[in-house]
């Protein structure tokens, strides 16, 4: 059958016959033996016979070591300087401390060993860490490793995918390699993915996963598999245990992706995407079922809910209330990051995390479908762009418009599609650049690539005007030269403007990813890049410290009275009103960085030497050796000492665990050592018991001062 794409100009058999362009009409066994590597094909089906793997070619070397020289790279700038960032997110090195200590800890995700709360995320991210900490024992390497590795391996798997397409499509290994590492180069040098593959949020393993799905719905189409259609709901399931709802964004593109080009009837391709549904199901149900069947009083409260119950967290909080805003117990809402509208992931938050690629993206991805509008239903590029594309235009409409808390990082979870829709569109458009219908979605890509970065690098001084400008003219030259390549007749010509229009398009991301290695990054809101601002910069970025320490890099709302500081790790925080408390030297700050003193919402304290002293003290006579409100202060106390520290109210300081009768009990029992002062925050929601827990005992209790913090002996004295 006769292919309906244009002819690449330069792909023929040895007979001098042009071959058939990106796709052919056939079924599973020539499609699995097209998409195989040189290294040989796989079983060839209904017959039973099997191929015969030929000796390894040259080229096909070449194509490995190119592929693990990118991979590599991809490495090496994770893994750079890992340990500087110290505990990066205080509030998960805690709890996979914690979980390495005890295993309903791990199994719950709780904040401590002793199980009081766990965090407001399910543990699937937490298990790896825990189990990485014991193995290897507490230390920044341990827990932010793991996250390095996931970068690398969905680097791997987006090559993975894109190559299959574009071989299957040209049946070409060469041009299908260069497709996949153009991927994965570019997820790879995606500001907002080096910094997340560089933390310890749950994010590096939720694109992990995606990813991983992508690559096995993708493979399910192209092979008529169902295993690989099982494989992507699993992936999507264990998604759900690392961030929730998030993952169910790319879910619409994938069904549509299997609905308009998987093998088989309409009836049969249904059938299976239930069972895929049924397996996404299972794979996440597990556990939720597991934590809504055991007994209050068997497990840790579910942090982030206020009525100690998985669903509501699944629902609210983590839920429906990110996109209307109204999240129980939240202390803010996403505008401190950007007014919610079509083009928020433009703007000077987002901006530098993801944008660099993704107008360019949408072109190439437009370009596709119009040059393969007449293909067959099954063409495994059409089914590639609806994928990756539906995953882009979901997720980033979603991330514009919801109205409650949104962070930059967020948008980590565009890395793979943007990329994916760049390796495979610039490669395979590139082949076809003499026709019209290719070379104009091409040239339009380098050129929107190139006057997008002129954009962001305008936003900062880091680098000095000479690379925007560079960077400017290398991308509307390459433009130009995609535009005219039916006169450049030299191949070297074109090779020259290929490499051009690909330095040109990843100088921008480059650099902001070299930034983004180089600082320290720690707290629990970091950005990409060096831009100074709200919620963009490298280390502790967002709120603003405390006096006495250094927050985020520019504008904070930072809270904080005398004896609050909190130490990010560039610029001076701003100086804000105090929540004062009862009994306390000051208020909490929203510290975006590495804390020293009281800490706060968003950092995590650097305890006195005096205090771990008495932290430690007698620390197996009691459950706690301390509560604190909040849990990124509960967090550096217990990082520092090992031992499990209360963390009232959880995240927020607003939720109802414990109540105030509740830790009155324990108070009676002897379990609480003692109770540092500060990290109370009046929300207008949520519960007030860690308020009235901070008052109870700054009424009956004498406080001191212990290497400059105030505290509360509860019990021991």
């Amino acid at each position: 059958m006769a292919s309906h794409y244009p002819t690449p100009p330069f792909s023929s058999t040895a007979t001098g016959v042009e071959r058939p362009s990106w796709a052919r009409a056939a079924g599973p066994r020539a499609v699995r033996a097209r998409a195989a590597d040189d290294g040989g094909t796989t079983s060839a089906g209904d017959s039973g016979t099997k191929s015969v793997r030929p000796p390894r070619n040259p080229q096909a070397l070449r194509r490995h070591l190119e592929l693990a020289a990118v991979l590599a790279g991809t490495a090496v700038l994770y893994l750079w300087n890992l340990g500087a960032s110290g505990w990066a997110n205080a509030f998960y090195s805690a709890a996979a401390q914690a979980g390495s200590q005890d295993r309903t800890a791990w199994f719950f995700g709780s904040s401590d060993a002793a199980n009081s709360i766990t965090v407001d995320k399910p543990p699937a991210s937490l298990w790896i860490m825990g189990l990485s900490v014991r193995i290897f024992g507490l230390n920044p390497w341990s827990i932010l490793v793991p996250q390095a590795l996931m970068g690398v391996g969905a680097a791997w798997l987006l090559h993975l995918a894109v190559r299959r397409a574009a071989v299957q499509a040209t049946g070409d290994h060469t041009v299908a390699h260069r497709a996949g590492l153009l991927g994965a180069a570019v997820l790879a040098l995606t500001p907002v993915a080096t910094l997340m593959f560089r933390f310890n949020n749950p994010d590096a393993l939720l694109v992990l996963l995606m990813t991983a799905a992508g690559y096995g719905i993708l493979r399910a189409i192209q092979e008529d598999r169902l295993r690989w259609l099982l494989l992507a709901g699993v992936f999507l399931g264990f998604g759900f245990l690392a961030k929730q709802l998030q993952v169910l964004l790319v879910v619409p593109g994938f069904a549509l992706a299997y609905m308009v080009a998987g093998p088989g009837r309409l009836g049969r391709r249904l059938l299976r995407l239930a069972a895929a549904g049924a397996a996404m199901v299972v794979s996440a149900g597990w556990w939720l079922a597991a934590v809504e069947l055991t007994p209050a009083s068997m497990r840790p409260y579910i942090g982030g809910s206020q009525d100690n119950s998985i669903l509501e967290l699944t629902l609210g909080y983590n839920g429906l209330g990110r996109l209307t805003g109204d999240e129980t117990g939240s202390v803010g809402g996403g505008n401190g990051w950007g007014v919610p509208g079509l083009f928020r992931m433009f703007n000077s938050e987002f901006g530098g995390q993801i944008a660099w690629l993704l107008p360019s993206a949408l072109i190439l991805a437009a370009g596709l479908l119009w040059v393969g509008r007449r293909a067959p239903r099954t063409d495994p590029v059409r089914a590639s762009v609806v994928a990756w594309g539906s995953w882009v235009l979901v997720t980033g409409l979603v991330f514009s418009y919801m109205a409650g808390i949104i962070h930059p990082y967020y948008a980590v979870a565009l890395a793979p599609g943007i990329a994916a829709l760049t390796g495979l569109g610039a490669v395979l458009l590139w082949q076809h650049r003499q026709q019209l219908a290719a070379a104009i979605p091409l040239a339009a890509a380098v050129a929107a690539a190139a006057l997008t970065a002129f954009s962001l690098l305008g936003t900062t001084s880091a680098y000095g005007p000479w690379l925007r400008w560079l960077v400017l003219a290398a991308g509307l030259a390459a433009s130009a030269g995609v535009g005219l390549n039916r006169f450049l007749g030299r191949r070297s010509l074109q090779r020259t403007t290929a490499v051009l229009a690909v330095a040109a398009s990843l100088a921008g991301p480059l650099a902001y990813s070299v930034s983004t290695a180089s600082a320290v990054h720690s707290g629990a809101i970091v950005s990409a890049g060096p831009t100074s601002g709200f919620g963009a910069g490298p280390g502790g970025t967002g709120p603003g410290g405390a006096p006495g320490g250094t927050g985020g890099n520019g504008n904070g709302f930072g809270t904080g009275g005398t004896g609050s500081t909190a130490q990010g790790t560039q610029g001076q925080g701003t100086q804000g009103q105090g929540f004062r408390q009862p009994g306390t030297q000051g208020g909490t700050g929203f510290a975006g960085g590495r804390s020293g003193g009281m800490g706060g919402l968003l950092g995590a304290p650097t305890p006195s030497a005096g205090l771990l002293t008495a932290l430690r003290a007698g620390a197996s006579s009691y459950t706690w050796a301390a509560a604190v409100v909040g849990s990124n202060n509960a967090a550096g106390y217990q990082l520092a000492t090992e031992l499990p520290v209360m963390a009232v109210g959880g995240f927020n300081g607003t939720d109802p665990s414990p109540t105030l009768a509740q830790f009155q009990e324990l108070v009676s029992q002897g379990k609480i050592h003692f109770f540092i002062a500060g990290g109370t925050m009046r929300s207008t929601s949520g519960s007030d018991a860690a308020t009235q827990i901070a008052e109870w005992v700054a009424a009956n209790f004498q406080s001191q001062s212990i290497g400059g913090t105030t505290v509360y002996a509860l019990a021991g004295q």
